[in-house]
């Protein structure tokens, strides 16, 4: 099978090598000049682990290509996936679709009367976008001989490969009966390891997408609100969430306490979701209330690492030890380092800082922050360390090495990495969450 995925970002990349492994011709089509070059040098522009390793393989392998040029490479194509960003739209908080909309009347321009193309939306969109699409192409081209197909992607990052390779499920809608077909061939490698196929329509599939990160984060916002209870009454919040996520109806998974959800998912998603369901006269409270919590949250973590502090960190050094959204990453979409970095600046304090693979992206964002080599060049004089992200490496730091770094020993953990008990011999001052 042959196909076209628009858009070689993270969904688009990760996407197109994992489709090339099962043995599909896989062309990768995007604007950016600089980065369809990059590529073509085997330089992979997001970190996602193992992602080179599978695009060199299957590079090499001719089942994976990459261009600027979608009229190059259209003709004769099974399908064409829109793969291109969603942001959430200045102003309004509806999720911004002038990308998809423009990368179907591009599609529409090439789609021909005697060959059959399934046009699938892989961008995470609101409901009702797969008709708009459908409609952008037979106002521009009326005699293209095409459907249009709801594929939503469930990519964890950094574990985005797995989650291809291994899902839990695959969810695509559609209201044409040949495009079931094509879908279903381009899904059969993953049906003979009976992977649950949910064949649905258009609307059921992309309200799928919200509706799962919404629950998601609702689940997430649940956990870090019996925290706050758990601080209050002197219960031990991991122990509330392991008695309840041993519940087969609950589950153990995202009952992680923490500083709240970030990334390019989760906020941008629960927001149009909301906004969708406004612009309809259904509004989701429940969702509602989980994305002022969670924004709220982030912004409040900063006054815990003052309040460790003694109540304040004018003329101290604070040392952050990761600052991407999550581990395993480099993403830095609405990290909860974004609110407590500037926050503590303002409070007064330095900030030096360490991440494996994030500072890069972070300096764009990120404005008088002393980045620094290693975990302990960051502890170097700091008054305060603030665990942001649960990177391996941070898992198991030297204390004594760290004390001996430090202005004072004091440490902030908003991962839950150590236990508190544990924390008590190594000469630390130590604040968690719900513990």
């Amino acid at each position: 099978m042959n196909i076209i995925m628009l858009g070689a970002g993270y969904v688009g990349l990760v996407s197109g090598a994992c489709f090339a492994e099962f043995g599909v011709n896989v062309t990768c089509v995007d604007p950016d000049e600089s980065k369809i070059q990059r590529l073509h040098d085997g330089i992979i522009p997001i970190y996602e682990p193992g992602l080179d390793d599978l695009v060199k393989k299957n590079v090499e392998a001719g089942r994976l290509a990459f261009t600027t040029s979608l009229s190059k490479c259209v003709q004769k194509v099974d399908a064409i996936f829109i793969a291109v960003g969603t942001p959430t739209r200045r102003g309004d908080g509806h999720a911004d679709l002038s990308y998809v909309y423009q990368a179907a009347r591009d599609i529409a321009n090439y789609l021909t009367e005697d060959h059959f193309t399934v046009v699938v939306t892989k961008s995470t969109v609101p409901i009702g976008t797969g008709r708009e699409v459908e409609k952008n192409i037979r106002e521009t081209n009326s005699k293209a001989n095409f459907a249009v197909a709801s594929n939503p992607e469930f990519l964890r990052e950094g574990s985005a490969i797995g989650d291809f390779m291994r899902p839990d499920r695959v969810v695509f809608g559609t209201n044409n009966a040949q495009a079931s077909e094509v879908m279903k061939a381009l899904y059969r490698p993953l049906y003979l390891l009976e992977t649950p196929i949910v064949q649905t329509t258009l609307e059921s599939s992309e309200l799928t997408k919200y509706a799962g990160n919404a629950f998601l984060a609702t689940k997430i916002t649940f956990i870090n609100e019996m925290a706050d209870l758990c601080e209050k009454v002197g219960a031990n919040v991991q122990d509330v969430a392991r008695g309840i996520g041993l519940d087969g109806r609950i589950g153990k998974k995202f009952l992680h306490a923490g500083p709240g959800y970030g990334g390019s998912c989760f906020p941008k998603d629960t927001l149009a979701l909301v906004k969708t369901a406004q612009s309809v006269g259904s509004p989701v409270r429940i969702v509602e209330t989980v994305v002022d919590i969670n924004n709220k949250r982030k912004q409040s973590m900063a006054d815990r690492v003052i309040a460790a502090a003694g109540g304040s960190v004018k003329g101290m050094k604070v040392a952050v030890l990761g600052v991407s959204f999550k581990p395993n990453t480099d993403d830095m979409r609405d990290s909860v380092a974004l609110d407590v970095i500037p926050a503590l600046q303002a409070a007064g304090a330095t900030v030096q800082a360490f991440d494996p693979v994030a500072m890069k992206e972070a300096e764009r964002l990120l404005s008088d922050v002393k980045w620094m080599n290693d975990t302990y060049a960051a502890l170097a004089d700091a008054s305060v360390a603030v665990i942001l992200t649960e990177w391996n490496e941070f898992r198991s730091l030297d204390f004594a090495r760290a004390k001996s770094l430090m202005a004072s020993p004091i440490l902030v953990d908003l991962r839950n990495i150590y236990n508190p008990n544990e924390m008590v011999n190594t000469g630390f001052s130590y604040t968690s969450i719900g513990r």
